[in-house]
């Protein structure tokens, strides 16, 4: 390897985000060739993780990692969502069996392979969703880098998004008992903006039924939960307040 070569190679490696990825991309446009990165695999220095995409040889991939360096190198707007995002928010009732998993919302985009990888520490679970008009987001320092996390308000309607198939009505609500501090202004603009009638009125029962301060400060004038009756479950119990049908055991639960 010349000099030249391998100065750039070093350059590459400080440049890059620990236990993250290299996009192709993103390495086109700062010099780094499709030759030049064949030959780093070469000697060692990149592994390959899918097709344009690389990462130092010798790193324990981590999904944070990941998707950060995604959003940062290609200008994406990959979001942790559902539990992961309120997990970093310190609300983690909900904890899958298994591998760690990383809830990851999208829109407009394919699905990269990269995610499929089982490389990472944690099973990057991504979904699309269009339910929200108005995006409510933080930049969060995770293990040294910046991700794009779901607000707690916005992070437990994707969760009811979900339901039941990824997470069950009564996981979710032993969730909503902790939300004590949600905003209710920040409630009241997704509730308002939001299109899904089955989050829009099962987040409200869930809130009211929990009684929490916040709920009493909605405007519910502005809030449009349609007039169809929804049957979430077989053999429920009727919520006539909001059109819905609830689980049995949801509805005794006290």
């Amino acid at each position: 390897m010349s000099i030249e070569s391998a100065n750039k190679i070093d350059l590459l490696l400080r440049m890059g985000t620990k236990n993250g990825l290299y996009f192709s991309e993103w390495l086109k446009k700062n010099g780094y060739s499709d030759q030049l990165i064949s030959k780093y695999k070469q000697s060692g220095w990149l592994t390959s993780l899918a097709k344009g995409v690389v990462y130092r040889t010798g790193d324990k991939l981590s999904a944070y990692a990941a998707v950060s360096c995604y959003n940062n190198q290609l200008n994406r707007q990959l979001r942790v969502a559902a539990h992961s995002a309120l997990e970093l928010f310190g609300f983690n009732h909900y904890v899958p069996m298994g591998k760690p998993v990383l809830m990851v919302a999208y829109s407009g985009i394919s699905i990269p392979k990269w995610m499929n990888a089982d490389y990472f520490d944690r099973t990057i679970k991504p979904f699309e969703t269009n339910m929200f008009t108005t995006i409510q987001t933080s930049t969060v320092k995770v293990e040294g880098v910046n991700l794009l996390v779901s607000s707690p308000e916005q992070a437990f309607m994707e969760c009811m998004l979900l339901a039941p198939d990824r997470y069950g009505y009564m996981d979710l609500y032993y969730i909503m008992e902790q939300l004590t501090s949600l905003r209710a202004d920040v409630v009241q603009t997704l509730l308002e903006t939001i299109k899904n009638l089955r989050v829009k009125r099962m987040f409200l029962y869930m809130a009211e039924k929990a009684g929490h301060y916040w709920f009493e400060m909605l405007d519910m004038v502005k809030i449009d939960i349609g007039t169809s009756k929804l049957q979430l479950v077989e053999k429920g119990i009727y919520i006539s307040k909001y059109r819905i049908t609830v689980p049995k055991e949801l509805f005794d639960y006290e």
